[in-house]
């Protein structure tokens, strides 16, 4: 594994569906590339940490959602739902896919801050 770390945060879901999609790309693209990933999924890209919602995101020329969030967590990925927005969709940590965590602002922030950390916002 890379000493850098890369922290993305999604704030865009179907609504927004090619920033959407970057993100996610983005980020399994630095795991194949040995860099260690936290993704978090903020306002509508909270969804897609529920099994079965990232099946039913589409667009065009752009690599599958499962097979990102596949490619992610099997690269040693972490993926985060905000719990704010968690809260506010009504989804709790026995909800999310394997692999994914409910967790807030304190955390993001710690991560964020430590050394060799980039965190990019999408």
């Amino acid at each position: 594994m890379s000493s850098k770390k890369l922290v993305i945060k999604v704030t865009a879901g179907a609504d927004a569906p090619e920033r959407c999609s970057q993100a996610f790309t983005v980020a399994a693209v630095a795991v194949a590339s040995g860099v260690e990933v936290s993704l978090w999924l903020t306002g509508e890209s909270s969804w897609f940490g529920l099994p079965g919602r990232a099946a039913e995101f589409e667009l065009p020329h752009a690599a599958p959602l499962p097979d990102l969030i596949d490619g992610i967590l099997a690269g040693g990925g972490v993926i985060t739902v905000c719990t704010q927005c968690a809260a506010r969709r009504g989804i709790e940590e026995k909800d999310l896919i394997e692999g994914a965590r409910i967790a807030g602002a304190q955390v993001f922030v710690s991560e964020i801050v430590a050394d060799g950390v980039q965190a990019l916002v999408y």
